[in-house]
């Protein structure tokens, strides 16, 4: 019980310590919605996780604590309290890079958990840690460093940028081709996975990303 709880809280990353190795034990399909303020700089950003039915079951045995097969409100609030706390420590699975510098992000007030027929579904917005101006270049996305969890953007349209203040960018979702990736990061990808004993973050090289030009 206690591992697929850490698990969803993203903690199963501290197990892995060679990213090469690991692969994709949860799905997920994902929607960003980044926001603009009225005061010119990125408001905060929506998110949408949709996960797969066979984690989803799992969790349900994990935290129906009356054991009568559903989760009630108070169960999918303490389940929402519980990525709440642990997600921080992996930045929600959140990057934000304003001219190739990353960014962190504010803990959410709140992580929404409900169940659409047999799926998770999980709602929260965060805000950047520091303002994060409408202008240079700009990259948004979600995924799991550890590669545990695979999250997925179905299509384009489920990463936007919303609001007037980005009337004036340009913007395009960039799918990395993982050949092309490797290729062109051969001696820096190797030297991250093998000869780094606690992990690297290289895997967001290979993250379906929403890239403005401000």
């Amino acid at each position: 019980m206690r591992y697929r709880v850490l698990t969803i809280a993203a903690l199963a990353a501290a197990c892995i310590p060679l990213p090469a190795l690991a692969h994709p034990h949860i799905f997920a399909e994902a929607r960003l919605e980044v926001v603009a303020g009225t005061d010119g700089n990125v408001a905060e950003l929506h998110n949408v996780w949709r996960f797969d039915e066979v984690f989803s079951s799992s969790v349900l045995l994990d935290f129906d604590k009356n054991t009568d097969l559903k989760l009630d409100a108070k169960e999918l609030a303490a389940l929402g309290e519980v990525m709440r706390k642990s997600l921080a420590d992996y930045h929600y699975f959140t990057t934000i890079t304003v001219n190739g510098a990353n960014v962190g992000v504010q803990k959410p007030d709140v992580i929404h958990v409900s169940l659409d027929g047999n799926q998770l579904l999980v709602l929260f917005a965060v805000k950047p840690e520091k303002p994060v101006p409408l202008k240079g270049r700009l990259t948004f996305g979600i995924y799991d460093p550890s590669m545990y969890t695979s999250i997925d953007f179905p299509t384009d349209g489920d990463l936007i940028a919303k609001g007037d203040g980005f009337g004036h960018c340009q913007h395009k979702v960039v799918r990395p081709n993982p050949d092309e990736v490797i290729s062109q990061n051969t001696t820096s990808l190797t030297d991250a996975f093998f000869n780094d004993p606690t992990g690297t973050d290289m895997s967001k090289l290979f993250a379906t990303r929403l890239e403005l030009t401000c």
